[in-house]
């Protein structure tokens, strides 16, 4: 069982990356996906979650209206289109995968059974 972020990279303040989340050795199909971001001596923080049935996805304030998550399990794949993006948006990106997660609970890292390694993204001014 294994989730592997990829997508990161250095862009320019304003410009846009899609970070994408892979499965494999498991259907992501029966797991919600969480994006969570930690930043240089700053705690993990969740980005955006989204359903397994792609049917429920929520924002962190910060990235409403810029970030948008959606799933492809055919492809076994959660993406997330970062655009407008900004310095501060920098950080590791992480996803994670989570079975029976309740409503109140998305957004929280503890709640995830599985995590991926992490992609870079540097925003610069």
């Amino acid at each position: 069982v294994q989730l592997q972020a990829s997508g990161g990279g250095l862009v320019q303040a304003g410009g846009s990356l899609r970070l994408s989340c892979t499965g494999s050795g498991f259907s992501l199909d029966d797991y919600a996906i969480g994006w969570f971001r930690q930043a240089p001596e700053k705690e993990r923080e969740a980005v955006s979650c989204i359903s397994n049935s792609g049917g429920f996805t929520h924002y962190q304030d910060s990235v409403k209206g810029r970030f948008t998550i959606s799933r492809d399990n055919a492809k076994n794949t959660v993406y997330l289109q970062m655009n407008s993006l900004k310095p501060e948006d920098t950080a590791v990106y992480y996803c994670a995968a989570g079975n029976r997660i309740i409503a109140s609970q998305r957004m929280t890292p503890s709640a995830y059974d599985f995590w991926g390694h992490g992609t870079l993204v540097t925003v610069s001014s």
